[in-house]
């Protein structure tokens, strides 16, 4: 006879424990992001943030951008993203021009300086990454990205 509660099955149990187990260590992996924004960030310019890293390599892949798309883009507030492009203006990281169409919007470029080192920060990040994964059989890999994709889907 139960209590009214349903009963669960170990298979039920034990799935439980493995998301909870994912959790953990999805925001394990969350602060090892940030960790290696910072990082990044460092190794670009000793006052740059791990915000302004993110904005900076946005630029950089973008190539031209506005403030307000770069907010918009990373989810990040006009001001922040003002300041910073600042910063990365005082840093000489991004150089800014008016645009051809409205000359109250700033049109934002990288520098070469700034494409030369967010790519040498973007080649650690990645070298650290392939050697962990290098190390795993390749099954397990694709799964893992599977997992990843079905997670960042959702």
């Amino acid at each position: 006879m139960t209590d009214g509660r349903p009963t669960t099955t170990q298979e039920e149990s034990d799935r439980e424990n493995g998301i909870a187990e994912v959790e953990e260590y999805l925001g394990a992996l969350f602060h090892r992001v940030r960790l290696t924004w910072k990082e990044a960030a460092a190794s670009i310019h000793p006052e740059l943030q791990p915000v302004g890293y993110r904005i900076l390599g946005a630029v950089v892949r973008l190539r031209e951008t506005t403030a307000y798309a770069l907010a918009d883009l990373l989810d990040t507030d006009k001001s922040v993203v003002s300041r910073q492009v600042r910063m990365l203006e005082e840093a000489q990281l991004v150089t800014s021009r008016a645009d051809e169409k409205d000359g109250r919007v700033r049109v934002l470029s990288p520098t070469p300086n700034a494409i030369e080192r967010v790519s040498a920060a973007k080649a650690r990040q990645q070298s650290r990454l392939r050697d962990v994964l290098r190390t795993q059989p390749e099954a397990d890999v694709r799964a893992f990205a599977g997992m990843l994709r079905l997670l960042s889907e959702s």
